[in-house]
């Protein structure tokens, strides 16, 4: 019998254990009396690097240390859904009725429910050849979200029994009889969270990724399958974007990782979401979402692991054929976590006290998104889109986390304090953000909107530009010094800064705007513009065309409800009647 490890160091939430040469790394140990929950990080000979995941106080040296044999895995079957986690996806609720509203150390839990019995419905028949990936039954789990029982990775052969009726997630639903013999699966799979799932083919992104806010979709859009990072210093509003991404961006399925956030923001997910109706199926938006916090005061070892744990859910789903959205908040603070390890492992630290290998890390967690065709016989496509927030200190984005970020990520929403402070929200700086999506999405959105959409949006950046270009006069030498185009440009960028990009997140018809209704209130805004500009040339005084009065109307095109989008076609017709009877009076 293998003698096992002792504890010879502790240095916070990393020990090291002696005698464990026969540890692989990255396997799951126990340590000492308590069995706390561990994962060994370095191995030097026969002694090993372990960070715990719960707090080490209270441990000593010489207790003993046991391996699993197993790396750090996730529970993948019916239950996830409406799932609230912690890092290393232990079920918080369950914590709580076991030891209270502190989590206990050295608890023993499974992550899902495996009493309880799911309705499973087969669609693989007796005979039938099947590989990993291929679906061969499913469970309801909500009135959202079917559940689809796969083949697991390794495995493919004949089926040879399959069952119907009501199980637990360990019970046999299917027997395949594969080249090393017979094959018993359950609805359970386990994974280990830092190894990619495989899939057939990764696809380029063709559509975007529709999140009802006017500035992500109109001017920066992300793609499905895409990855977006959100920077911004303190008070931003960088969870309140990505609150609004999970309640109402174009995903079948949200996993929200809190990663080492206040305990008061998951809090509100918490309150918020189960109350929050999905504007497409009327239900609760906790029907379609796994909740992963990890909140500040929790073990900052747990942190490092817990966007691993998400994006291990969000690719389960993914396999299945969903569009699965994960939100990361914030990035920054796994990076501090990585960076706290890597000092008590005592590595040679890189900018900043970061390791070297902070860009890496990065890397592999974002490049597992992306729109992928999905193993099995059928051609079925899901995708993972990642957007990660990141908290730079003092909103200094020259700091390490955030420039090797903008080197992997396709789409920079860069959140500004001085836009914060004036109360414009979203605060996303359209003269600094950038989406390299863009241009490849404009064939979607010509297509699906309206042809003309690309040469609007082009224009609505140009008024945009062109108003940080004119500002610098302004500044210098007034308003007054300006032509009555140029002053007609400050108007529009204003009416575009204010009634177009500025959104209410809890307004219940501003929160959300569908791509019809955007592309109605930019195609009003534009068209005055351009209408006035060419009254202006007719020689009609430009404080008329400013106090026009149907503007105030316009202004208040925002908050017109969806069903009532015809609305848009009426301002239009008075916006054209007004300057048509400005220019009258001019001539005559």
């Amino acid at each position: 019998m293998q003698e096992k490890g002792r504890i010879i160091k502790i240095s916070g939430p990393l020990i090291v254990a002696e005698n464990m040469a026969d540890c692989k790394i990255y396997d799951v140990v126990k340590v000492g009396d308590k069995k706390l929950i561990g994962e060994v990080i370095e191995l030097r000979g026969d002694k090993a690097s372990i960070q715990v995941y719960e707090e080490t106080s209270g441990l000593g040296t010489g207790e003993e240390v046991e391996t699993t044999g197993m790396p750090l895995s996730v529970e993948l079957a019916p239950g996830l859904i409406e799932g609230i986690f912690d890092g290393i996806q232990r079920p918080l609720e369950k914590l709580r009725e076991l030891t209270g509203d502190r989590i206990a150390r050295g608890v023993q839990i499974a992550s899902l429910d495996h009493e309880k019995l799911w309705k499973f419905t087969p669609c693989a028949k007796v005979g039938d050849k099947v590989a990993s990936g291929d679906v061969i039954g499913s469970v309801k789990e909500n009135v959202l979200i079917e559940h689809k029982i796969m083949v697991p990775f390794g495995i493919s052969g004949t089926v040879e029994k399959i069952n119907e009726g009501e199980f637990n997630i360990d019970q046999t639903v299917c027997v395949i009889k594969t080249a090393k013999g017979k094959t018993e699966l359950s609805m359970l799979q386990k994974w280990p969270v830092r190894k990619g799932r495989p899939y057939k083919e990764k696809l380029p992104p063709s559509s975007p990724l529709v999140t009802g806010q006017r500035v992500i979709d109109t001017l920066f859009p992300i793609a499905r399958g895409g990855v977006a990072s959100v920077p911004g210093p303190f008070g931003s509003g960088k969870t309140v974007v990505q609150h609004q991404l999970a309640k109402w961006a174009d995903a079948d399925i949200i996993v929200y990782v809190g990663c080492g956030e206040r305990g008061n923001e998951m809090t509100d997910v918490l309150n918020e979401f189960p109350e929050l109706i999905d504007p497409k199926s009327g239900e609760p938006l906790m029907k379609r979402t796994v909740l992963i916090a990890n909140t500040s005061d929790m073990p900052v070892a747990a942190r490092e692991a817990s966007i691993y744990t998400g994006i291990t859910i969000a690719e389960y789903f993914r396999d299945m054929g969903y569009s699965v959205a994960i939100m990361a908040d914030s990035t920054s603070r796994w990076a501090e976590a990585l960076r706290e390890m890597s000092g008590r492992l005592e590595e040679m630290p890189g900018e900043e006290g970061y390791p070297a290998y902070l860009s890496s890390r990065l890397a592999e967690f974002y490049e597992r998104a992306g729109i992928v065709k999905v193993l099995g016989s059928s051609d079925t496509v899901g995708s993972v889109t990642a957007i990660g927030a990141v908290s730079p200190p003092g909103g200094d984005i020259s700091e390490p986390v955030s420039q090797a970020t903008l080197r992997i990520v396709k789409v920079f929403w860069g959140l500004s304090s001085s836009l914060a402070y004036k109360r414009h929200f979203p605060a996303i700086d359209w003269l600094t953000s950038y989406s390299l999506y863009a241009e490849r999405l404009n064939g979607w959105f010509a297509e699906e909107v309206s042809s003309d959409w690309p040469k609007l949006r082009a224009d609505v950046m140009k008024i945009l530009q062109e108003e940080a270009e004119l500002d610098e006069i302004v500044r210098l030498v007034g308003m007054d010094a300006l032509s009555p185009k140029d002053r007609l440009t400050m108007e529009t960028a204003k009416s575009v800064r204010e009634d177009y990009l500025h959104q209410n997140a809890f307004h219940e018809v501003d929160t959300y705007a569908s791509l019809e209704k955007q592309y109605r209130m930019m195609k009003l805004i534009v068209d005055s513009y351009k209408q006035s500009l060419a009254a202006l040339e007719k020689n009609v005084d430009l404080e008329d065309l400013l106090e026009i009065p149907v503007k105030e109307k316009i202004g208040r095109a925002k908050y017109i409800p969806e069903k009532e989008i015809k609305t848009f076609d009426e301002l239009d017709a008075e916006y054209k009647k007004e300057i048509s009877d400005l220019v009258n009076k001019g001539v005559l």
